[in-house]
C-alpha cells in the first residue's frame, strides 16, 4: 500500500511540477507616451501597490529604448509584440503614404470587415491585416493549438489590435459612443459579456464625475503651475482644474473620456470583466491579455510632460494598475501570472518651455514646412515634384520627373540641399543611403533603416535637430530617435521573475523573444531573437 501511495504522490507531484512550467496568464501592459523618468519623478506620490509593487518585487530595466524612427504609437505596439522593427513588421507609422498603392493608409484599416458593438461604421472597420510579422500572442496561439485565449483591450484601436496579433480571440477598443467595439474579423457578433458591459453604460460613471486633483495641490510640486502657458486646452475648453466631465460630455460625446484619467479606469473595468467572463488563467493552458492605457498620450499631447494634469493622471493610473494586480491575485493567483509593463514611446519636452529658458529651439508647423518644400520645387524645377510629405519622409513624383526628363538622383540631391538649409534639419538620407546602411557606422541612419520599408516609405528621409518637434507651441509630441522619445520603462513581474534591476542598455525588441523563451514557444517570425537573460535565470 505504501508503495502505491508513494507512486501516486510522485505522479501528482510531477503533474503539478509540469503545470507550473508555464504561467496561467500573461498580461502585457503598454502605457502610451510614458517616459521612464515618470517612475522617478512621481515616485513619492505613488501608492505601494501599483508601480512600486512592480518595481520592488519584479525586475526593472532602467535603460530600455526604441531603436528606430518613427517612434509613434502603432509601430511601438507592433514592435513590442513582434520583437522586431517597422522595416520587418511593416507598420511604419500610425498613418502613412504608401507609395506602392499611391495613397495614404491607416495602420489597422480593413474595408472587408464591419463594426461590432454599436460604434460608428468607421470605428470598427479594423483588423491586423497590415501587420506583416507574427506576434508573441500569435505564437502562443500556435503553441497551444489555439486553445490558449488571447484578448487585446485599449482605448485606441491600434493599441488593442496590433498586440493581440493575427490569431486573437478578440480585440476591443473604445468608441465615441461609450461602447467598446470590435470587428467581424474576430467573430460574427460581440460576446454576450462584452455586449452586457456596454449595455450597463459604465462610461457614465466617469462622465458624471468632476476631475479634480487626487491629492492636495502641494503634492504636485514636481509639475509646473496649473494653467501655465505651455498647456493646450482639453476638450477645446480649458487647461486648468477642476474639469466638469459631465459638461464636457454633453457638449461633445463619450470620446471625452480618452482625454481624462478615467479612460484608464474604464479599461481596467473592462479588462476585469474579460478575465472573469473568458475565464482567463483558469486552466493549465496559458492565456494572454494585452492592455494598453492611452489616456496618458491624449493628455500628454494636449498639456505636456510638466503639467499637473499629467502627474495626476499617472497617480490615478498607479491606483488603476494596483486594482488590476489585486484582481489578478484573487482570480488567477499570486505567482501564477506573468506581467510586463512598458510604453510604446516616450515624449519630448514642450518646445516653448525650453525656448523660454534660453534653449534656441522652436516648434515646426507641418503646413508651413510642407508649403516651403512645394514652393522650392516649383521655383527650382518649374513643377511640383513633391507627391507627399509625412512621417519624416518625402515622396517624389517619379512619373512627373521622368516626363520632364529629369535625373532622379539629381532631383534627390537638390531636395536634400534644400532641406539642409533649414535651421531645424539634422540629417537627410536618400533611399539608397538607407538601404545600404552599414551597422554601427551612423546611429541615426541605422535608426531610420530599422524603421524603413522600401515598398512603402519615401525617396528621402530626414530627422530634426534635438528638441525640435513638429507640433503646436503647447503640449508635446514624439517620433524622433532621440532618447527623450526612445527611453521607456520595462518591468517584468510575477511568475518566475527574479527581483532585481539593470542599468545596461536594452531594446524594446527584446521583450517578445524573452517571453518566447520563458514560455518555451517559437519566436515571433520577424525577431532577431535577442533576449533579456536577466529574467530568464
Amino acid at each position: 500500500m505504501k508503495t502505491k501511495i508513494s507512486v501516486l504522490f510522485f505522479a501528482l507531484t510531477a503533474v503539478l511540477s509540469f503545470a507550473q512550467q508555464k504561467p496561467k496568464l500573461v498580461v502585457g501592459i503598454v502605457v502610451d507616451q510614458m517616459k521612464m523618468e515618470y517612475l522617478y519623478r512621481f515616485a513619492d506620490d505613488f501608492s505601494n501597490d501599483g508601480f512600486k509593487r512592480l518595481m520592488d518585487k519584479g525586475y526593472t530595466f532602467h535603460n530600455t529604448h526604441y531603436n528606430y524612427l518613427p517612434t509613434f504609437t502603432a509601430p511601438g505596439h507592433a514592435s513590442v509584440f513582434t520583437g522586431t522593427t517597422p522595416s520587418v513588421h511593416g507598420i511604419v507609422g500610425n498613418y502613412w503614404f504608401n507609395k506602392a498603392i499611391g495613397k495614404e493608409m491607416y495602420c489597422t484599416d480593413d474595408d472587408s470587415v464591419t463594426t461590432l458593438g454599436g460604434g460608428t461604421e468607421s470605428e470598427g472597420k479594423m483588423s491586423p491585416k497590415n501587420l506583416q510579422a507574427t506576434t508573441i500572442t500569435d505564437e502562443l496561439k500556435l503553441a497551444t493549438k489555439f486553445e490558449g485565449k488571447v484578448i487585446g483591450i485599449s482605448i485606441k484601436d491600434r493599441g488593442a489590435i496590433l498586440p493581440a496579433g493575427h490569431f486573437a480571440n478578440w480585440a476591443f477598443w473604445y468608441s465615441k459612443t461609450g461602447n467598446f467595439v470590435s470587428s467581424t474579423y474576430y467573430g460574427a457578433e460581440m460576446p454576450k459579456w462584452a455586449q452586457q458591459f456596454n449595455d450597463e453604460k459604465h462610461y457614465l460613471e466617469y462622465t458624471n464625475k468632476t476631475w479634480d486633483l487626487l491629492k492636495p495641490k502641494s503634492a504636485y510640486n514636481e509639475s509646473l503651475n496649473d494653467n501655465n502657458p505651455y498647456e493646450g486646452k482639453l476638450f477645446k475648453k480649458q487647461a486648468f482644474f477642476p474639469y466638469n466631465m459631465k459638461e464636457m460630455y454633453e457638449s461633445n460625446d463619450a470620446g471625452v473620456l480618452r482625454s481624462s484619467p478615467f479612460g484608464n479606469n474604464l479599461i481596467v473595468d473592462f479588462a476585469k470583466r474579460a478575465i472573469q467572463s473568458e475565464q482567463l488563467g483558469q486552466d493549465a493552458v496559458t492565456d494572454f491579455l494585452t492592455v494598453s492605457f492611452s489616456s496618458t498620450d491624449y493628455i500628454g499631447h494636449a498639456l505636456g510632460p510638466r503639467s499637473i494634469e499629467l502627474q495626476d493622471t499617472y497617480l490615478r493610473l498607479d491606483l488603476a494598475i494596483a486594482d488590476l494586480l489585486n484582481y489578478l491575485d484573487k482570480t488567477v493567483g499570486k505567482d501564477q501570472y506573468l506581467v510586463f509593463l512598458t510604453a510604446d514611446h516616450a515624449g519630448a519636452e514642450n518646445v516653448t518651455y525650453l525656448k523660454d529658458n534660453k534653449y534656441d529651439v522652436d516648434n515646426i508647423l507641418t503646413k508651413n514646412f510642407e508649403n516651403s518644400i512645394h514652393a522650392f520645387s516649383e521655383e527650382h524645377f518649374g513643377a511640383d515634384l513633391l507627391l507627399n510629405y509625412s512621417n519624416f519622409n518625402l515622396f517624389l513624383n517619379k512619373e512627373l520627373i521622368q516626363q520632364k526628363g529629369l535625373d532622379l538622383s539629381e532631383v534627390k540631391e537638390a531636395f536634400r540641399t534644400f532641406l539642409y538649409r533649414q535651421k531645424f534639419i539634422k540629417r537627410v538620407y536618400t533611399e539608397e543611403d538607407v538601404m545600404h546602411a552599414a551597422a554601427g557606422a551612423d546611429y541615426y541612419l541605422n535608426c531610420i533603416a530599422r524603421g524603413y520599408d522600401p515598398v512603402q516609405n519615401g525617396e528621402l528621409v530626414f530627422i530634426f535637430k534635438p528638441a525640435y518637434i513638429e507640433y503646436s507651441a503647447t503640449g508635446t509630441s514624439h517620433g524622433s530617435p532621440y532618447t527623450y522619445d526612445t527611453h521607456v520603462p520595462l518591468i517584468f513581474y510575477g511568475w518566475k521573475v527574479p527581483k532585481g534591476e539593470s542599468h545596461q542598455k536594452k531594446y524594446i525588441t527584446q521583450i517578445a523573444p524573452t517571453l518566447a523563451q520563458k514560455l518555451k514557444i517559437t519566436f515571433p517570425n520577424g525577431t532577431e531573437a535577442e533576449v533579456l537573460e536577466e529574467v530568464l535565470k
